[in-house]
C-alpha cells in the first residue's frame, strides 16, 4: 500500500462530544477553486460547533509543507494528462483507505467531488456502515464540450446527467449550493433528499485591502479605469467574452484596464486572444493571488467586478467581490441568479458583448451609482456569513446519523453537537 502523509486524526479533546466527519475531495489547496474554498470555509465554521472534520485530499508537488494541515490526509497523486492543475489520487491508497484510517472513528462520510473521491467515500461508508452524502459543486453538463470537443454536445449532456443521477441516487443525501441547482438535479431524476446549503463567507473576507499598493506593485497608472475578473482561467468561465466586451468598451474609455486574476488551462488561449484583439495594453494577467493578502488589494484596486460565466452553481466569487466593497456586473445564469437582484450591489449584465460593454461604460461614468452599489453589496454580503450554512450542514449531518442509528439499534452514535470549539481544531 502506498503511504499517505497526514496530520493526527484520532486526537482532539476526548471530553468534547460531537460528530467526526470524514470529507474526501479530489481537489484542495494549493489548487485554487470554489471547491477548495468551500471546504476550508465549512471546516473552520464546523469546528466552532464542535464537529471534527478529517479531510482526505491529493498531495501536490508544489504544496507548502508549512500550511495548516491539521486533520488533513494527503494521498499520493499523479498529474492529470492535459491538465497542469489537477491531480489523480492513488487508486491503491484510496482502495485501502479504511485500513489507513483504522485508528479513527467517524460518524459520516462527505464526498466533495464526483471523481475518485466519490467512489472512495462510498466504499469506506459501506465498510463501516456509515451514512454517505455529497455536495454537488459543479454543473458539468454545461462545459464538458470545451474539453471533449470531438463528441457531440447532446451526447455529453446525456452522459453527464446519467452519471450524476447514478452517483447521487447511491447516496443518503446531496447538498447543492443554490436553488437553481436543486431544480436542475430534480430534473435529472435524483430521488435522494436534496438540501440547499450555500457556502458562506468567513469574517476575514470583509477585510478591505490596499488598492494603491496593488497598483504600484503592478505598474498601474492612477489614470487607469480598472475592472476585475477573479476565478479560474477555464473555457467555461467565458473570459473570452469579457475580452470581446473590453475591445468594444475601450473605444469609449481608452484608459480601461481589465485585470484577470486567474490561472488555468485556458490562459495561453486568452493571452493570444487578447493580442489578436489589440488589447495588450488593456489586459493585465496576474495569475492566482494570495487570498489573505494580494487578492484583497486587487479587489480594492478595481471599480467594477465583471463576470460572464453561465455555469456557476453558486457564484461565490461574486459574494467575495461584494464583501470587498466592489460592485458587480455579471450575467445572471444558474447559481448567480440567486445573487444578482436589485438592491444587492450587483447588476444583471446583457449576454451580448455590445450590450455588456454599454452597461460597463454607463456604470464607469456614474460614480454616485457605483458608491450606492458598493454599499448595497456590502450589506447583502453580510447576510452570507459562514456560521448559518455551517449550522444547516451540521443539522443535516445529525439527521443522517440519527436515521442510520435508527436502522441499526446496535450502533451507538453521538448526534449532539454543542456550540463549542473542539480542542486542536482549526
Amino acid at each position: 500500500m502506498t503511504a499517505v502523509t497526514s496530520a493526527p486524526v484520532a486526537g482532539g479533546s476526548p471530553s468534547t462530544p460531537g460528530l467526526h466527519v470524514l470529507m474526501v475531495s479530489d481537489v484542495y489547496f494549493p489548487r485554487v477553486n470554489g471547491v477548495s474554498t468551500s471546504i476550508q470555509t465549512f471546516r473552520a465554521a464546523l469546528a466552532k460547533l464542535g464537529i471534527q472534520v478529517t479531510l482526505v485530499v491529493p498531495d501536490y508537488p508544489d504544496r507548502d509543507i508549512g500550511g495548516d494541515e491539521w486533520r488533513v490526509i494527503r494521498v499520493p497523486s499523479r498529474a492529470v494528462p492535459g491538465d497542469p492543475e489537477d491531480r489523480l489520487m492513488s487508486p491503491g491508497t484510496l482502495y485501502h483507505l479504511d485500513g489507513a484510517l483504522a485508528g479513527a472513528a467517524f460518524d459520516l462520510v462527505h464526498a466533495q467531488t464526483p471523481f475518485a473521491a466519490h467512489y472512495a467515500s462510498r466504499r469506506l461508508a459501506r465498510q463501516r456502515g456509515l451514512p454517505c452524502m455529497a455536495t454537488y459543486h459543479t454543473h458539468f453538463e454545461e462545459y464538458l464540450s470545451h474539453y471533449i470537443p470531438v463528441v457531440p454536445r447532446t451526447w455529453l449532456r446525456t452522459a453527464a446527467r446519467t452519471l450524476a443521477r447514478r452517483q447521487c441516487n447511491a447516496l443518503d443525501a446531496v447538498v447543492v449550493p443554490s436553488e437553481p441547482m436543486l431544480d436542475t438535479l430534480r430534473e435529472y431524476g435524483i430521488r435522494v433528499p436534496l438540501q440547499v446549503i450555500p457556502t458562506g463567507l468567513p469574517e476575514s473576507q470583509f477585510a478591505r485591502g490596499d488598492g494603491m499598493r496593488f497598483c504600484v506593485r503592478h505598474g498601474i497608472a492612477p489614470r487607469r479605469r480598472v475592472v476585475l475578473f477573479v476565478g479560474r482561467a477555464a473555457h467555461e468561465k467565458n473570459i473570452g467574452f469579457l475580452l470581446n466586451v473590453l475591445a468594444r468598451a475601450r473605444v469609449v474609455e481608452p484608459e480601461l484596464l481589465l485585470v484577470v486574476a486567474a490561472d488555468g488551462p485556458a490562459l495561453p488561449d486568452l493571452r493570444l486572444r487578447a493580442t489578436t484583439l489589440g488589447l495588450d495594453g488593456h489586459v493585465l494577467f496576474v495569475g492566482y493571488l494570495d487570498r489573505n493578502t494580494e487578492l484583497r488589494d486587487c479587489y480594492a484596486a478595481a471599480e467594477i467586478f465583471v463576470f460572464a460565466s453561465q455555469t456557476e452553481t453558486q457564484g461565490l466569487v461574486l459574494l467575495e467581490a461584494l464583501a470587498s466593497g466592489l460592485p458587480v456586473l455579471a450575467i445572471a445564469a444558474l447559481g448567480t441568479r440567486s445573487i444578482i437582484d436589485p438592491g444587492r450591489g450587483a447588476v444583471a449584465a446583457a449576454t451580448t458583448p455590445d450590450a455588456f460593454a454599454h452597461q460597463l461604460i454607463n456604470l464607469l461614468g456614474n460614480p454616485p451609482r457605483l458608491v450606492e452599489l458598493a454599499a448595497e453589496g456590502l450589506r447583502f454580503a453580510h447576510e452570507w456569513g459562514a456560521d448559518r450554512p455551517a449550522q444547516q450542514l451540521a443539522g443535516l449531518y445529525r439527521s443522517l446519523v440519527a436515521r442510520r442509528a435508527s436502522l441499526d439499534p446496535q450502533r451507538v452514535e453521538c448526534i449532539e453537537t454543542p456550540a463549542v470549539r473542539a480542542e486542536g481544531t482549526p
